[in-house]
């Protein structure tokens, strides 16, 4: 399956657009002095109904305080507030009427549906999944992503909740991509999931980010944070690893210890020190090279007759 196939359809897309909103403060302050316009004729329908006024004037002194009141409801209940970081979407009448993300306070049609999207850089870490490599072998292995809402219409109205929709995607490319490397390497250069961590890292976020445009959220950066065996073969696979790693100690070792063998013949040739026959020059070597890879302490021995008795 290709990132592609993942994506939902295309063909009623509501992608973001800008909403023209009023500025919230000189609502704010017209709400604030019909608050007090009807309150204050308010109180004064209540002292002409008291003192028994004409009835006219009780009546115009009521509608004027219902007015006021209505416009300071109107108004006091379209300011929106905005930090940074966030962005409001507006719907008006179930329609998406635009988004607002220029950080203060915003007056819109005081019966919109606003929703608050946060537009911050977020982190989702995947569960520990189990995978098989491309050689078969269980391993464990998990991811973070780095992602941030960069549609907010697309976000809220291509799929139910786009932060469900991107662990699944996540969890899918990281599975996808596990899938088609082998755990450790193999020959020279090849890339593998235990040493290729900049060329998975790459492919996933390529992997990720296709899956999740469609939905209006960028990735920013997709990092391994754990690999490993699965646990039913993790013993195994270890005694394997050591196993490499003391064949790869000994070819060290040995590769060394001629070496040296080597350079001690050349120096007492050159030198003079001693002249060896084939028969000598087979015996100090083998010495040489008992004392120099052997795993525990040498024990001298001194030979004091001659070789050949």
């Amino acid at each position: 399956m290709t990132p592609r196939d993942a994506e939902p359809s295309r063909n009623d897309e509501v992608r973001e657009r800008p909403l023209n909103a009023i500025g919230g403060g000189l609502v704010l302050r017209v709400g604030v002095i019909a608050v007090i316009g009807a309150v204050v004729l308010l109180g004064l329908a209540i002292r002409t109904a008291v003192h028994g006024g004409h009835g006219g004037a009780r009546v115009g002194l009521w509608i004027g305080a219902a007015i006021l009141a209505a416009v300071a409801g109107s108004g006091l209940r379209g300011l929106t507030r905005l930090a940074p970081g966030e962005a409001v979407v507006v719907q008006l009448f179930g329609r998406y009427a635009g988004t607002l993300r220029q950080p203060g306070q915003w007056w819109v049609h005081p019966v919109a549906k606003r929703r608050t999207v946060s537009t911050r850089l977020h982190t989702h870490e995947t569960a520990v999944l189990k995978v098989n490599d491309t050689n078969g072998v269980p391993i464990e292995i998990a991811m973070a992503v780095s992602w941030r809402v960069s549609d907010t219409a697309m976000a809220l109205f291509a799929v139910e909740d786009y932060e469900r929709y991107l662990g699944s995607q996540c969890e899918r490319a990281l599975r996808r991509v596990a899938a088609a490397y082998p755990y450790e390497p193999e020959g020279e250069g090849g890339n593998s999931l235990s040493a290729g961590a900049a060329t998975i890292s790459d492919e996933l976020l390529i992997e990720v980010a296709g899956r999740v445009e469609s939905v209006g959220i960028a990735v920013a950066e997709c990092q391994i944070v754990r690999i490993a065996y699965a646990p039913e073969i993790a013993q195994a696979m270890l005694r394997r690893q050591q196993a490499a790693a003391i064949v790869a100690a000994r070819v060290h070792i040995v590769e060394g210890a001629v070496g040296m063998v080597e350079l001690a013949l050349q120096r007492l040739g050159d030198r003079h020190v001693v002249d060896l026959d084939e028969e000598r020059k087979a015996s100090m070597v083998s010495n040489l090279m008992v004392v120099l890879c052997s795993d525990h302490p040498t024990q001298p021995m001194i030979n004091a007759g001659s070789l050949y008795l």
